[in-house]
């Protein structure tokens, strides 16, 4: 089923919405949320939150890309449920891609924060915009889909040692112009 007649059974409240919805993205997203948590259970309770989470986001949102709408779900809920456990853990090995770009930008909480991390995201968005079409992918593998460096060498027949010198580069990049901007790194 496509994406417009699946928007359209929830915009409907038809819970055949649901089930096409987990046929046809069940498999990005147990892949998305298994690159960011340890546990099987975990993934597993991911997809199933995030599934109701589209029931009741849908309406009132009518996403323009449901793929993207519900890849940009499961990364956020699975980043959630990872830092849950990691709290819990306290001091656990539980993997969170993210931190390793997130780190370069202060934490903070409150509305400057949030602006300052809204300037950083158009910022990010307009380097990649600059660099070459595989530094963007392996950029997106890595810090979106949450990818190993040796997954994302797989997927793009390259080198381990090329794939960390393009994200080590970008990453620089974007270190750069975050500074010119005023945005602390």
């Amino acid at each position: 089923m496509d994406d417009k007649k699946i928007i359209e059974l929830f915009m409907a409240r038809n819970e055949e919405a649901i089930r096409e919805t987990e046929k046809k993205y069940g498999g990005l997203c147990r892949s998305i949320a298994g690159n960011i948590l340890a546990l099987r259970e975990d993934v597993e309770e991911c997809v199933s939150d995030v599934m109701l989470s589209l029931w009741n986001a849908i309406p009132p949102d009518r996403p323009e890309d449901l793929k993207a709408y519900v890849a940009r779900a499961i990364r956020n809920r699975a980043h959630d449920i990872s830092r849950e456990a990691n709290a819990w853990k306290r001091g656990g090995r539980v993997r969170i891609v993210g931190d390793e770009l997130l780190s370069m930008l202060d934490d903070g909480s409150d509305l400057a924060a949030d602006y300052e991390a809204k300037r950083a995201g158009e910022i990010i968005s307009r380097v990649l915009d600059t660099v070459n079409k595989d530094d963007r992918r392996m950029f997106i593998l890595r810090y979106w889909l949450g990818l190993n460096i040796d997954q994302i060498a797989l997927h793009m027949r390259s080198g381990e040692s090329r794939v960390k010198v393009s994200l080590h580069r970008t990453r620089k990049k974007i270190a750069e112009e975050l500074g010119k901007e005023g945005i602390t790194v």
